[in-house]
């Protein structure tokens, strides 16, 4: 057995001199006689081998590069489809639901400036350089009278004293020989009654200062006219409110909290036209935008994007809501009605054609009237010598109970229609006198007219009628 397993394995073990064991390898042994076997030369076939085996190795080569690119591929496609936005993956899955339309989203929308723009506007640096020299502002002081209590020999007495208090806000600059047109309540004062303003002065934004001169106010309308002693100045471009459309850019300029932030800028739509607006018992027809006006851009221009004025700011108006917080509500008159204001302002100092009755009046409540036994209406309480009402007739005791074929129960419904007339119409009024209802036709007169050549209109158009 030991024979047979070094024949074939040629392994054996072989004792050393008895210390040991120890492992041995040899070829077997052939016999001497043995034939020798002739080596034969394969070196073709080697030749031949190495060269298939090249073409193998190189279509090896080009699998694994097709599988490697294929991969690369497919793992670009992987990495493309995890960068895709969320929003746009959800669009491409309701498109997919057929939920929405298969369009692609719109790319590069136009900016708010261009939307709302007109076709012919200007860059709004633009047009913030050449209004800037036209925009001055406006500083007035008043003198206000103070009641306060002293202690003297005969106890304490009452006494009044004088206090100066100074307003800011913000002109126009109409004409270069110096006219310009802000907000009255910049240069008359009627919350506090101090009137009209003993000092105002303008300033231009190159920081020079003018003394100006009051040429006249209106209060109702609340624009005044003021004069400087320059020339060469820079005159506003004027437009037309009147083609205005809610939705239009406008850009307002003024000096907001005072000098300090002379010439500020800020921009906005037209929320509204034509709102109707109470401001201290006057109704006003006001432009409604969402641009920052604030205290101190009183009397400031607003601008289309063509760079033309089309309003005057009055802060007053968008302050006039109590103690309530209001953002994005501005106001500001139309320049179409305030050209005519200005116009009869400088030329006849005074605004021509406002409608008056000439009687001084009361309200006949519902509870008056059932105590009274009289109807509900204006109640005459007085006539003005020489006026429209005293010429139609109208007599003391008499109650007014409708204009124009519209039933009126207040001074304030009887005001609203008349002042949808001029001066020198003519309307038709019900009288209910000793118990009968008579209609009276009366031409209306100019409730300023006994103001000619004066500086200033600060009454309230039919305050007692």
């Amino acid at each position: 057995m030991s024979d047979l397993y070094s024949e074939q394995n040629n392994i054996g073990i072989q004792n050393s001199d008895n210390s040991g064991y120890s492992y041995y390898s040899t070829a077997p042994s052939e016999p001497e006689n043995a034939p020798k076997k002739k080596k034969s030369n394969h070196t073709g076939l080697k030749i031949l081998a190495f060269l298939l085996s090249l073409v193998v190795v190189g279509a090896g080569s080009i699998q694994v590069y097709k599988f490697w690119d294929d991969s690369k591929i497919q793992m670009s496609e992987e990495e493309e489809k995890i960068v895709v936005p969320s929003p746009a993956k959800e669009i491409a899955e309701a498109v997919k639901g057929g939920t929405l339309p298969s369009s692609p989203p719109p790319q590069n929308l136009p900016s708010l400036f261009d939307i709302a723009s007109r076709t012919d506007a200007k860059q709004l640096p633009d047009i913030v350089d050449e209004i800037m020299p036209s925009v001055v502002g406006v500083s007035s002081t008043f003198e206000i009278n103070e009641p306060y209590t002293s202690w003297g020999w005969g106890g304490f007495q009452s006494e009044t004293r004088k206090r100066q208090a100074t307003g800011t806000g913000t002109g126009i600059v109409m004409t270069d020989d110096g006219y310009i047109v802000t907000n009255a309540h910049c240069v008359y004062d009627e919350e506090y009654n101090a009137g009209e303003a003993v000092d105002v002065y303008v300033l231009f934004s190159d920081q020079s200062k003018h003394d100006a001169k009051i040429i006249a106010y209106d209060t109702e309308t609340d624009i005044a006219v003021l004069k400087v002693d320059a020339s060469g100045l820079t005159p506003a471009t004027f437009g037309n409110s009147d083609e205005l459309r809610v939705g239009e850019l406008v850009i307002a300029v003024g000096n907001p909290l005072g000098f300090d932030l002379f010439g500020s800028v800020t921009s906005g739509i037209i929320s509204a036209l034509n709102r109707q607006i109470s401001i201290n018992e006057k109704n006003m027809t006001l432009i409604q935008t969402d641009a920052a006006i604030n205290e101190g851009n009183s009397g400031g221009p607003l601008l289309n994007s063509c760079g033309q004025v089309i309003g005057i700011n009055s802060a007053k108006m968008s302050s006039s809501y109590g103690s309530a917080s209001v953002e994005g509500l501005g106001f500001a008159i139309p320049i179409n009605e305030a050209k005519t204001i200005v116009d009869d302002l400088i030329y006849n100092g005074y605004v021509t054609g406002r409608p008056q009755i000439g009687i001084s009046a009361v309200d006949i409540t519902e509870s008056y009237s059932t105590y009274l036994g009289l109807p509900m209406g204006v109640y005459v309480t007085a006539v003005s010598e020489g006026s429209a009402a005293e010429e139609a007739g109208i007599k003391h005791g008499d109650v007014i109970i409708g204009i124009e074929d519209e039933v009126v129960n207040s001074m304030d419904e009887l005001n609203k229609i008349k002042n949808t007339f001029k001066a020198g119409d003519t309307i038709k009024l019900k009288i209910s006198r000793d118990g009968n209802d008579i209609d009276i036709r009366l031409t209306l007169q100019d409730a300023n007219a006994d103001k000619a050549g004066k500086k200033s209109s600060t009454e309230t158009t039919e305050a007692a009628e």
